[in-house]
C-alpha cells in the first residue's frame, strides 16, 4: 500500500520546493542557451561552475577592459500581465514580454557608460509557492528571459526564485504577483569607451531615439488610471489594442545601437536612457547646463495619447513617461549625421532633437512651450 506524501513543516509554513522546482528548471533550461551569447565579446564563462552557487566567467582578449554592473528592478508592470491574465482570458498568460522587460532595465542602463552586457542574473521573488506551479506562465517568463539575453548578447548563468510570503502580496484584485529583478555585469572594452558624461559640453546635440511605447516607467499611474475604468485594462484604444496589451509591449534595447556607435568610433559625450523623470531626465548631469529641446518624434505611443485624453496634465506626462523617446544620445555638433546614419542602419529611429546651452540647470521643452526643472 502506497504511503502518502505529508509536506514537511516548512512547506506548510508558505516554502514548498516541490512547487517551485517547475519554474526553476524553466529558467535553468532557458538559461544553458544563453551561454555561449558573451562569447562575441571575449567574456567566457566556465562550464563547470555552472549550477553550483554562482557562475565562473572571465575575459579573454587582448584589450585594456573594465567591469561595469548594475543592480535594477521591474517595478509593478508585471502586476498588469497578471491583471490580464486573470480577466483577459485569450489563453495568454502576458509574460511573453516580462522578462524582456525586466532584464532591460538593468542591460539599458549599463550601456549608458559604454558598456555592454555579457552576463545576467535574475531574481523572481513570489509571494506563495503556488504561484510557481503555472507551467505555462512560466514557460513564457523563461523564454522572455532568453530573448532578452539574446538580443542583449549576454548569459543567463545564475538566479533566484524565493517564495516570500510575509513579504511579497499582491495589491486586489491580483492574487498574486511576484517582484522581479535582476543583475547586469557589463564590459568595457577597451577602458576608452567607457562614458562618463565629463565631456558634455556647450554645443552638443541632444540626440532622441525612439521608444517602443511606456517601457517600465510610470506604470503605477496607468494602473490607476486603468482601474477607474468601466473596463478596466480591458478598455480599446484607437489602435485596436486595449490598454493592457498597449501597456505590456515589451521595452526596446538600445545595445546594439550603442554597440554600433562604438563600432564607428563615434565620439560620444553622454548617454541616457529616458527612464524615472521623463523629458526632465535630460538634464541629469550636475553642471549649469539648459537643455533646449527644439523638436520632438512625430508618432507619440497610443497609451500616452490616451493618458492624456484622461485628464493626466501634460507637464505629468512629459515628467513621467518617455513621451516616445527611450534613449539619448549627446554628441558634438560634428557627429550628428555619422550617429544618425550609424543608429538608423542598427535598425533604430533617431531625430536630432535640440542642444545643450549654457544657463540654468533645466529642459526647455519648445514644442509645448514648458520649462522643466531638473530632478535631483
Amino acid at each position: 500500500m502506497a504511503r502518502s506524501r505529508s509536506k514537511s513543516e516548512y512547506a506548510q509554513a508558505g516554502v514548498d520546493y516541490t512547487k517551485i522546482e517547475p519554474f526553476k528548471m524553466a529558467m535553468v533550461s532557458a538559461g544553458k542557451k544563453t551561454l555561449a551569447f558573451p562569447n562575441k565579446r571575449g567574456v567566457y564563462i566556465q562550464p563547470d561552475s555552472v549550477g553550483a552557487h554562482g557562475a565562473v566567467f572571465g575575459y579573454r582578449g587582448a584589450k585594456t577592459y573594465y567591469w561595469c554592473t548594475t543592480q535594477e528592478g521591474l517595478g509593478n508592470k508585471n502586476w498588469i500581465a497578471e491583471w490580464m491574465y486573470q480577466h483577459a482570458r485569450t489563453g495568454r498568460t502576458y509574460y511573453e514580454g516580462i522578462g524582456i522587460d525586466t532584464a532591460l532595465m538593468a542591460a539599458n542602463d549599463v550601456i549608458c557608460q559604454g558598456a555592454l552586457p555579457v552576463i545576467y542574473t535574475d531574481e523572481v521573488a513570489a509571494g506563495d509557492s503556488e504561484w510557481f506551479m503555472d507551467e505555462r506562465r512560466s514557460r513564457d517568463l523563461a523564454e522572455s528571459f532568453y530573448q532578452a539575453c539574446k538580443m542583449c548578447g549576454m548569459a543567463l548563468p545564475a538566479g533566484e526564485s524565493p517564495a516570500l510570503r510575509y513579504l511579497v502580496k499582491a495589491e486586489p484584485p491580483v492574487r498574486s504577483a511576484p517582484s522581479l529583478s535582476g543583475c547586469v555585469t557589463g564590459i568595457i572594452a577597451p577602458r576608452s569607451r567607457m562614458v562618463t558624461g565629463a565631456k558634455l559640453a556647450v554645443g552638443d546635440r541632444i540626440i532622441g531615439v525612439a521608444s517602443s511605447g511606456l517601457h517600465a516607467n510610470g506604470v503605477s499611474l496607468v494602473i490607476k488610471r486603468a482601474l477607474a475604468l468601466k473596463d478596466k485594462f480591458l478598455h480599446p484604444l484607437p489602435n485596436g489594442k486595449s490598454l493592457g496589451e498597449e501597456a505590456l509591449i515589451p521595452t526596446r534595447s538600445y545595445v546594439r545601437l550603442v554597440e554600433a556607435l562604438q563600432a564607428k568610433s563615434i565620439d560620444i559625450h553622454s548617454l541616457l536612457g529616458g527612464t524615472g523623470g521623463g523629458i526632465s531626465k535630460i538634464a541629469y548631469h550636475k553642471r549649469p547646463f539648459t537643455y533646449r529641446v527644439k523638436r520632438w518624434v512625430e508618432e507619440i505611443p497610443p497609451l500616452f495619447l490616451f493618458m492624456r485624453e484622461a485628464g493626466v496634465s501634460l507637464k505629468d506626462c512629459l515628467t513621467t513617461f518617455n513621451w516616445g523617446v527611450g534613449f539619448y544620445v549627446f554628441v558634438p555638433e560634428k557627429e550628428v549625421e555619422r550617429t544618425i546614419k550609424t543608429g538608423k542602419k542598427a535598425g533604430y529611429d533617431l531625430l536630432e532633437l535640440g542642444q545643450v546651452e549654457a544657463g540654468e540647470r533645466s529642459v526647455i521643452f519648445e514644442p509645448e512651450k514648458i520649462t522643466l526643472p531638473a530632478i535631483e
